[in-house]
């Protein structure tokens, strides 16, 4: 399969028109297109999450991982249950796999968090939401703030750096297991300014996005991308989306978000929220693909800085776009029916509008 690319100029200028009927009558289409999202995945079953033995290591009660792509930790001595984590993989342009997004850790998790970050080879932890907002426990600290160690089971956790950049903070982080000769370093960046089921500033998530964006670009992928907020699907599937149809654009592809989002569904409950969250992941397309941002750099902090949420942007722009129906498969569907639908080979064809496509059936046979 061959996609015939566009440039940032053209891309930029459909989306701009796009998002204006998307916009109009008070943004009717874009709630038309949010509504179509609700029942993406509603029947996907979740039985492990929902088990007596696993209850307590979710977050909320309500928002569990779909069984078909959950994160499955090595058993520890011989206890099922120990497998589990409030994770799952979602895609990201490349595969089926590039992200896991999953819950802030608890106190009673933090030693499943780090393993899970060590057996499925995570370099880069992305954390978008602050360690409280108002009154409530967003996230507890699972790890040192300022350079230091905590142990979390067999996992050996040390802050090296901790540096500031204009609205977030980059911590180097060293990993080590017992027992293990070699050490791991993870790169942990935490945004703090965006409010639970809210949205931050457009220009600050911007050039935060364009800056992990280009990190990632630059690295080897050794394993998925952890990204987190509190419960893992309302800031966490924004980022992601937005991370996603940024890396679309550069390479020259239109950027669809319903169909990101439904992708995302597929494999993650409640992924973008809200309405609030779905009109935003374009009006920070329309911003990045606008103006341009170059990530700035941050800066060493040389004393504690507190992580503290900042004012929100608003926003309201859109466009229009038809509707594609997905199958929905119910409770009791094989596993084997539901990964065929998840076929990695489909899963660019999915975001791609049909004009777009140029396939060379001799060469690259579907």
């Amino acid at each position: 399969m061959r996609v015939q690319s566009i440039s940032r100029a053209q891309i930029l200028q459909e989306l701009n028109l796009r998002c204006q009927a998307l916009a109009a009558y008070d943004n009717r289409a874009y709630k038309q297109e949010f509504e179509e999202l609700n029942e993406v995945g509603r029947n996907f079953p979740t039985r492990a999450g929902e088990s007596e033995a696993n209850r307590e290591k979710n977050r909320y009660p309500y928002i569990l991982p779909y069984d078909h792509c959950r994160v499955r930790l090595s058993v520890q001595n011989s206890y099922p249950h120990s497998d589990y984590i409030n994770a799952n993989y979602v895609p990201g342009g490349g595969s089926e796999r590039d992200f896991i997004c999953t819950q802030a850790p608890l106190p009673n998790t933090m030693a499943d968090f780090w393993r899970m970050v060590w057996e499925q080879n995570v370099r880069v932890i992305v954390m978008v939401t602050a360690l409280r907002h108002k009154d409530s426990v967003m996230c507890d600290p699972y790890w040192h703030q300022e350079p230091g160690t905590v142990h979390h089971g067999l996992i050996q956790v040390t802050t090296v750096t901790r540096k500031q950049g204009p609205d977030y903070f980059i911590s180097t982080i060293n990993l080590r297991q017992r027992d293990c000769p070699t050490d791991r370093i993870i790169t942990h960046y935490c945004y703090p300014p965006w409010p639970d089921r809210d949205v931050p500033n457009i220009p600050s998530l911007c050039a935060f996005a364009e800056h992990v964006r280009q990190h990632l670009e630059a690295i080897p992928r050794l394993g998925p991308t952890v990204v987190h907020c509190s419960a893992g699907v309302g800031r966490s599937g924004t980022f992601v989306t937005l991370l996603w149809l940024m890396q679309l654009c550069m390479r020259g592809i239109r950027p669809d978000v319903r169909a990101a989002v439904e992708d995302l569904r597929l494999h993650r409950m409640w992924m973008v929220q809200n309405l609030k969250q779905y009109i935003f992941v374009h009006l920070c397309l329309l911003h990045w693909l606008n103006r341009g941002t170059t990530a700035c750099r941050p800066q060493s902090a040389n004393h504690h800085t507190q992580d503290r949420p900042q004012s929100s942007g608003r926003g309201g722009r859109a466009g229009r776009r038809r509707h594609r129906h997905r199958q929905r498969l119910p409770s009791n569907q094989p596993q084997q029916t539901i990964q065929q639908i998840l076929n990695p080979a489909n899963l660019l064809r999915r975001l791609l509008p049909s004009s777009s496509l140029l396939l060379n059936s001799a060469s690259h046979p579907s």
